[in-house]
């Protein structure tokens, strides 16, 4: 074996060996010592995230099961953020008393699910793509029900793990027909082999893909655990889901789709997102309207943030990757701030509902000039970050040409007005109501204000900062075989 194909992976190889120091820790060092491992790990991650930014080989290794290029090297740098704001964020919840005794399961639970997802993101083979599925989502049942003194956290757990497994059964099952058809699990070898074949097992095949993927999007019909598995998990837990979870689904989505069945694209997987994008887009919209918990509130939210993701893949071209890239880096400041309010205020007092944040101005500004933020760039409002990526990524979609993508578009700009009503319900009760407010003033942890301003600064600098689209857009041009069988 020719060791050298190592030197492709180091960003797996990076997070791998965080993993082991932060078990090593967990495990020898004294009890006296354990109420610093929270801060141990954002400091050894946020190490690790530097070193990532540094590229490495380029190319295909073990055989052509794993592929390291541009975009794949960027996509993993999005994760690593996204995850450094999340540990950042927890490291006061994770040593809040009932917690303590499990922290080192919590990170330990987290670096694995996240080397799933790299593998996901970098596999060209079947094989491999189902071991980072599964690296990636059954640690996650472990996650949510972490607290598990609450029964609505074992219940999230259960109803997780569930719909994994059927998910997985069904993706599998795709898989088993897309090897009947080509004999082999090499994405390169599929697409090949279905060049001009047409038939009802290609159809059902790619359905399950489609199925099985779409239960780690959360796209509507299978969005059904989302709402509550975000409720009962830990805050902590639901925005790593909501926005790490996704990102590398989406990326591995767009790779499965345009790589192995980009030659059916038109005859059998174009119309099938059309409809899961409407139906996404449409019926989170509608949802969120009427919560008032706001964990499931966003969870809603997500839903349809998840159809405007999709407009990146159903583009399929490389104006539609970058905007796709970009507006998952958008949406994991934009989510990660929302959910680091919810955490600090739930933490201190337990309060989760929108009517509770009546007035939360007056008592804690700083947390609410996050929140209107957060909202507003959700919503798409200009200046902030979350209006460019949705200009980004439909210009990305109509820049396909055809009829029916344009009617697409136009549906999810009237979406985007219906998301706008809901989003400033948030903002109305923080800053319009008069109503006393029954949150206190919150003193919250050192590394949760680090996290919360990073986040601020995200959504502001992405708002103005151009070259990051045009560095973003540079990579995804580099990568235009991505797109050759389309």
């Amino acid at each position: 074996m020719d060791y050298s194909q190592f030197l492709m992976m180091p960003q797996e190889i990076g997070l791998l060996l965080v993993f082991l120091l932060v078990f090593v820790y967990d495990t020898f060092m004294p009890q006296r010592s354990q109420d610093k491992l929270p801060l141990f790990t954002a400091i050894l991650f946020a190490l690790y995230a530097i070193y990532s930014f540094v590229p490495g080989q380029m190319g295909q290794a073990f055989g052509g099961m794993f592929e390291a290029n541009p975009a794949t090297w960027v996509m993993k740098n999005i994760l690593n953020l996204g995850v450094l704001l999340v540990i950042l964020q927890a490291v006061k919840w994770s040593n809040e008393d009932h917690v303590a005794i499990r922290r080192g399961e919590f990170y330990e639970l987290l670096l694995l699910t996240l080397l799933g997802m790299f593998l996901m993101i970098s596999a060209r083979h079947f094989l491999l793509f189902v071991i980072g599925l599964e690296t990636a989502s059954l640690p996650i049942a472990a996650l949510a029900a972490f607290e598990k003194r609450y029964y609505e956290s074992r219940e999230a757990a259960a109803k997780y793990i569930f719909t994994a497994v059927f998910s997985s059964a069904i993706f599998m099952l795709g898989i088993s027909f897309v090897y009947g058809i080509s004999g082999s699990l090499y994405f390169t070898d599929i697409a090949t082999s279905i060049i001009g074949h047409k038939s009802a097992l290609l159809i059902a095949a790619v359905a399950f893909v489609i199925a099985g993927v779409g239960f780690k999007l959360s796209l509507v019909p299978f969005h059904l655990w989302t709402a509550d598995v975000y409720q009962g998990a830990p805050t902590a837990v639901t925005s790593y889901l909501s926005v790490i979870s996704k990102g590398a689904a989406a990326f591995s989505f767009l790779v499965i789709l345009t790589q192995v069945f980009g030659s059916a694209y038109a005859q059998v997987w174009e119309w099938m997102l059309y409809a899961l994008i409407i139906l996404t887009i449409t019926l989170g919209n509608l949802f969120a309207i009427r919560q008032r918990n706001l964990k499931r509130f966003l969870a809603f939210s997500s839903i349809s943030q998840a159809g405007y993701i999709m407009l990146g893949i159903i583009a399929v071209n490389t104006t539609g990757l970058a905007s796709m890239m970009y507006y998952i880096l958008v949406y994991i400041f934009s989510n990660l701030a929302a959910f680091g309010v919810i955490g600090v205020i739930e933490r201190a007092t337990g309060k989760v509902s929108m009517d509770d944040y009546n007035g939360l101005f007056r008592t804690n500004p700083w947390l609410a000039f996050t929140m209107m933020l957060a909202m507003f760039s959700l919503g798409g409002i200009p200046p902030f970050a979350g209006f460019f990526s949705k200009f980004f990524i439909f210009v990305g979609a109509c820049q396909q040409g055809s009829v029916a993508i344009y009617v697409l578009v136009l549906i999810a700009l009237v979406n985007t007005i219906i998301s706008l009503y809901y989003y400033l319900l948030v903002v109305k009760a923080m800053f319009l109501r008069q109503d006393d407010c029954s949150v206190p003033y919150i003193d919250s942890h050192w590394t949760e204000e680090i996290g919360l301003t990073v986040c601020v600064m995200g959504i502001i600098a992405l708002g103005l900062a151009s070259g990051v689209y045009t560095r973003l857009s540079d990579i995804a041009d580099s990568v235009t075989g991505i797109f050759a069988l389309i």
